[in-house]
């Protein structure tokens, strides 16, 4: 197995998101604090994201894709792009504020055509080894979600 390779030993934000990280979990929950599972995306998705110093893509699949619920397009939610088939795709763009850390991502390509061109606003932070990427969504039925997703660096 090949070890994995050390983080950027910069303090800029902007240098630590540099590389491919896997997604450790993603975890929606209402404003009631109650954990709200992605009928498309399941309760422990699959997941890889890289940067590079301007441009990122990032996929996500369900784990299991043999059932019939995952197989209908899922509905875009607030900052969010949408999925097809349990599967979600996309690349583009970004800039970050260094200050803030509020990355602001514009799609050139997505596995939805309709997702193309969209900017999404995420807020992220490294520590150590983990990404972590928050942003406010709304879940499958509409209610408003705090989206957490914690990434595990892999280069």
């Amino acid at each position: 197995m090949k070890p994995k390779a050390a983080a950027p030993t910069s303090d800029r934000l902007q240098t630590r998101i540099l590389g491919m990280w896997h997604l450790e979990s993603r975890i929606d929950r209402d404003a009631g604090g109650q954990r709200r599972i992605d009928p498309i995306m399941g309760a422990d998705p699959l997941g890889v994201l890289c940067f590079s110093s301007d441009h990122f893509s990032a996929q996500f699949m369900r784990r299991d894709r043999t059932g019939s619920a995952e197989t209908a397009p899922a509905r875009a939610g607030a900052n969010n792009s949408s999925a097809v088939n349990g599967y979600d795709a996309y690349f583009g763009s970004y800039t970050l504020d260094e200050a803030s850390g509020l990355l602001r991502t514009r799609l050139e390509g997505a596995i939805t055509p309709a997702n193309v061109g969209a900017v999404f606003e995420r807020r992220i932070a490294v520590e150590g080894g983990k990404l972590t990427i928050t942003l406010a969504t709304t879940a499958a039925d509409g209610t408003p979600v705090t989206r957490i997703l914690t990434w595990g660096r892999v280069s």
